[in-house]
């Protein structure tokens, strides 16, 4: 019929199961109708970027039927799935780090002169056609082991505009951006979407998909549960379909923290990570006391990652002091931070510095402590005591497709890995632990529970040091909220009454208190 809903996508009764076992997939019908925003939702290891890898070819279904502009496909590489219009933002970026942007952006649809050689020149032209229409900029000739999260993010997503793909797959593609690049990201979907392009959005953020999203289809546990219109419906019935239940706001009781200084930092200058013969933070000086969370605020770039590289022994200090109780580690190495001071370190990068990939996550639960007698004796592991204690850290934080921890950690989705390495690290004991973006990735119900477990760490007279992009995270936990511009600390808040506004313009390098 003429009038028929015209669709996109139409995927039905997909079923994926993993080594015969792992039902990641139930018989799940999917349907995109051509020019929409259609968000896909579900919590940590509900099978979302599974179902999305098998549109974009990287799986073959168990069974099902999938659908593209109404015609019957099979979708058996990304290069086919290329073909048919489909690109795809994943996840974790899929980026040659030794290799420019450009040339990263182009890799595998190059363009050449006379069949033979790489026309850099058009290739540079077209890309930056494509970066200042959607206002994506980053620089084309800096490697990507060179640049931040947030760019290489970026250079992901103009990888799919580069191939004029009509059919867009964003999986996470906020998680790792600032508040300002999110902004930017959802008008470059409308813009998109205005262009007539259709787009599958795969998020955990309930601001986004009210902002952008026509449509929500909600999955659980490998189910799909409801199709939204986002017109329709609210938020909370959106985000109670995720999780089963009600959620209940988390915030921080403002309870008095400590005489003791835990962690006292005096003068501290370091070089930008990204650039040594730059100055990432300068002169900065900060106490936490036992029992106190301190929350940094400020756009991703100006010191952060300075900050914490300094604390926790990855970066060399240029100038200044660190002091844990009252001993000098300017100069301790990583093991002894760990083991002899017992600082912590929940990192912003869960691949390059929260787990070894390859290894399943057993290992991963026990790599700073495996020479303690608990776990080792002579060299020799003991491989129950080992298995038992990861576990125990697997179910209290629900690492889901773990496989009781004998699943390799590459295997787990992104918000899986990093409920393993804050459960790793809130259960390890410590005097003072950095928590760098910790719920990067994280759904709502997964959210509201590390929330719960940051804040008793408070609890427990512990000494806690957060970085987080998102304000509302800060605002909820933070005793103090300092804001960071420029890699110089611009001012401080109490946490509690604090006002939005009054950090956001702080954050911009104006009011200073």
């Amino acid at each position: 019929m003429k009038n028929e809903v015209q669709y996109a996508v139409e995927m039905d009764s997909i079923t994926m199961i993993f080594n015969k076992t792992l039902i990641a997939n139930d018989k799940i019908d999917f349907r995109v109708k051509k020019g929409e925003i259609h968000a896909l939702v579900g919590e940590n290891g509900a099978g979302k970027s599974t179902l999305m890898s098998i549109l974009f070819g990287l799986y073959e279904p168990t069974q099902g039927e999938i659908k593209i502009n109404g015609k019957m496909e099979s979708i058996s590489s990304p290069v086919k799935a290329n073909q048919l219009g489909i690109g795809m933002v994943h996840q974790h970026f899929k980026l040659v780090d030794i290799y420019p942007v450009w040339m990263n952006i182009a890799l595998g649809d190059e363009i050449t002169k006379a069949k033979l050689f790489l026309d850099k020149n058009k290739i540079k032209a077209k890309i930056t056609e494509i970066m200042e229409k959607y206002h994506l900029e980053v620089d084309l000739d800096a490697k990507i082991e060179d640049i931040t999260v947030g760019m290489q993010q970026r250079t992901e997503i103009l990888k799919i505009l580069y191939r004029s793909a009509d059919i867009l797959v964003f999986d996470e593609p906020t998680a790792v951006l600032t508040p300002i690049e999110i902004k930017g990201l959802l008008d470059v979907m409308r813009k998109l979407q205005k262009d007539g392009k259709t787009i599958i959005f795969i998020t955990h953020k309930m601001s986004e998909i009210q902002a952008v999203a026509n449509s929500a289809t909600v999955i659980r546990r490998g189910k799909k549960i409801e199709t939204f219109d986002m017109s329709k419906t609210t938020i909370e019935k959106l985000a109670e379909a995720m999780v089963g239940r009600k959620l209940v706001e988390v915030k921080n009781n403002y309870t008095p923290c400590q005489d003791k200084v835990v962690l006292k930092i005096e003068n501290l200058t370091m070089k930008k990570l990204s650039n040594h013969k730059v100055i990432g933070l300068e002169n900065f000086s900060l106490d936490i006391h036992a029992g106190e969370i301190v929350a940094i605020a400020g756009v991703e770039g100006n010191g952060q990652q300075e900050l914490v590289g300094a604390i926790s022994g990855l970066e060399k200090v240029s100038q200044g002091t660190l002091f844990l109780n009252n001993e000098d580690i300017t100069k301790a190495s990583i093991k002894k931070r760990y083991q002899k001071y017992k600082i912590n370190h929940i990192p912003e990068d869960r691949h390059k510095h929260g787990l070894v990939l390859e290894n399943d996550i057993i290992q991963n639960m026990v790599l700073q402590n495996i020479d303690d007698p608990e776990f080792s004796r002579f060299g020799i592991m003991k491989k129950n005591a080992i298995q038992s204690y990861a576990q125990k850290i697997i179910a209290k934080f629900d690492v889901r497709g773990s496989q009781n921890g004998f699943a390799i950690s590459r295997q787990l989705s992104g918000g899986n890995q990093q409920k393993a390495i804050v459960g790793r690290e809130l259960s390890r004991d410590h005097n003072l632990i950095i928590i760098f973006q910790p719920t990067r990735g994280l759904d709502v119900g997964s959210i509201e529970f590390i929330h719960n477990e940051i804040l008793k760490e408070k609890e427990k007279g512990k000494a806690v040091l957060l970085v987080s992009y998102e304000l509302s995270e800060v605002m909820a936990l933070a005793d103090r909220i300092v804001i960071l511009n420029g890699g110089k600390k611009i001012g401080e808040v109490p946490g509690k009454g604090a006002k939005r506004e009054e950090i956001g313009l702080m954050m911009t390098g104006k009011g200073a208190t």
